[in-house]
């Protein structure tokens, strides 16, 4: 992979910026990771609670006025089972940017001089970071655990914090049914309506044979959602790893945000639909 950890040079020189997928609770200490990753050169370290906000303003536009089914495209692993096994259904994926590529397209145009590193729980999204013109390189989990050991980091400083655009309940987005739940749904939608689904043999189940009341898909290819990514270091079962993310959100919403202006709307106007070739 060209964009992968071979490519780089650590300690990091230069101006980088590390993107961590939300699901990091699972195999990292907050805010520990934060400061480690410094010590590898990052000069910044985001998370990607503000993309996902932003896409899920530009799902419920899209939900409130559809009348047929629609199936979330947040998750790489979903987009490439289906262009490639189940091309029939390519018209009913949302084109609407992952949050990762929407918080890269963020951080494109806060940090125009950084190079992006997007830090990864799952292979398939490692791929959707690799050809992407708006992610510089991209590492999984495991590599980042092995970094940490080569480099013996194992800082434990408390008072370092991401550099934040948004501190949200988007934090439950590696969650199964992260996304429907902070979306905004209620009202434009009837809860009958949304089906949320984990593990690509439950969606496969429900593409063969389809429930036609069903008019939102909120679909993860691995079980549990994020947390259950393949490049995940964690042996805790998924109900420990769920924990660990709800214990992350209810944290953070004792924390301040330095720099509020980060998190303005117009400062996200850079998420986009995408096709799917």
């Amino acid at each position: 992979m060209k964009k992968g950890v071979k490519n780089l040079k650590f300690p990091l020189k230069g101006k980088y910026i590390a993107m961590l997928a939300p699901s990091f609770v699972v195999d990292f200490s907050y805010p520990p990771v934060i400061s480690q990753l410094k010590e590898l050169g990052f000069e910044k370290v985001v998370e990607l609670t503000f993309g996902a906000k932003m896409v899920n303003r530009e799902y419920h536009k899209l939900i409130e006025n559809s009348r047929s089914l629609l199936i979330s495209s947040a998750c790489a692993g979903i987009v490439d089972f289906i262009k490639n096994k189940s091309p029939k259904y390519k018209k009913n994926l949302i084109l609407v940017d992952s949050p990762m590529i929407a918080m890269a397209k963020i951080c494109r145009k806060t940090y125009p001089k950084y190079k992006i590193i997007f830090i990864s729980p799952c292979n398939f999204k490692k791929i959707e970071a690799s050809v992407s013109k708006d992610v510089d390189y991209v590492i999984d989990y495991k590599e980042l655990r092995e970094l940490f050991l080569r480099y013996k980091i194992t800082s434990k400083k408390k008072k370092v914090y991401f550099d934040k655009f948004y501190n949200d309940y988007t934090k439950i987005y590696p969650l199964a049914g992260g996304l429907s739940k902070t979306a905004h749904l209620k009202g434009i939608i009837n809860k009958n309506e949304v089906k949320i689904m984990d593990g690509i043999k439950e969606v496969v189940k429900f593409l063969e044979k389809p429930d036609k009341k069903i008019k939102f898909l909120d679909v993860n290819f691995c079980v549990g959602g994020c947390i259950g990514g393949a490049c995940i270091n964690s042996k805790d079962n998924l109900k420990k790893r769920r924990k660990k993310v709800l214990g992350y959100l209810n944290l953070s919403h004792g924390e301040d945000i330095p720099n509020t202006r980060l998190g303005l709307i117009e400062k996200a106007k850079v998420v986009t639909t995408k096709t799917f070739k």
